[in-house]
């Protein structure tokens, strides 16, 4: 299974117009990831690792380049295709949590799910299930403002679990946390990772960037390999 490939970029460039002026964030990324894996992209702030997420995650497009998924030529969805790509084949994991304040823990967990008329039975059954796999089984019915920022990151790790998304596409997902707690979210990324789940984890830090499989670095719109012990 590791080696099919999920997810192929090739030339993948964008640009933004800023008046008369043209700024070049990407500059013919060439990335691919296979099944399983746990990818890191590593680079400082406005490096473009940003830009890069948005469009591997179907919240943007390139200016240039191709992007497929499962083999999918991406330009070629329309937007019913790719609204569905976004709430069923990716899970999304930021690093300020966008938990709904007025839901408790698992009202959160199970909006996904709604969305995808999931029998409200086997809903509630997933949401436990999954906020059991988090370590939250006792912070079901807790409030966003009830919970540390450590057990707010991991109800959003079981909302993005819950549609058992193909890629889990995680965005500085340790920065709003204390290092102790952000290594225990790590360890749970490790736990999914051994479960045959696809992981791709955005981040400036380089001991984050080291808990992954492999690390490619990107830098003023550039991208390039790189290896754990360099990081």
């Amino acid at each position: 299974m590791l080696d099919e490939e999920i997810l192929r970029m090739e030339g993948i460039t964008k640009e933004y117009k800023m008046g008369e002026e043209t700024s070049v964030v990407l500059k013919g990324i060439d990335l691919t990831v296979k099944r399983g894996e746990f990818l890191a992209v590593l680079g400082p702030s406005g490096s473009g690792k940003s830009t890069l997420m948005n469009i591997i995650g179907c919240l943007d497009v390139p200016t240039d380049g191709k992007y497929w998924l499962h083999g999918n030529l991406i330009a070629d969805e329309d937007q019913t295709s790719l609204a569905h790509i976004r709430s069923a084949e990716i899970g999304f994991i930021f690093q300020s949590f966008y938990l709904l304040q007025r839901q408790d823990a698992f009202q959160n967990v199970e909006l996904p799910l709604i969305y995808a008329n999931m029998p409200e039975k086997q809903r509630r059954e997933r949401v436990e299930e999954m906020l059991i796999k988090v370590g939250l089984e006792d912070k079901m019915h807790h409030m966003p403002n009830q919970l540390s920022g450590g057990q707010q990151q991991r109800v959003a790790i079981a909302r993005a679990i819950a549609t058992n998304p193909t890629i889990l596409l995680a965005d500085e997902p340790t920065g709003a946390l204390d290092q102790k707690t952000g290594a225990q979210v790590m360890e749970l990324f490790h736990d999914l990772n051994n479960e045959g789940r696809t992981i791709i984890m955005i981040t400036h830090d380089s001991k984050i960037a080291s808990h992954a499989g492999r690390i490619v670095r990107i830098l003023d719109g550039n991208i390039s390999e790189g290896d754990i012990e360099d990081a």
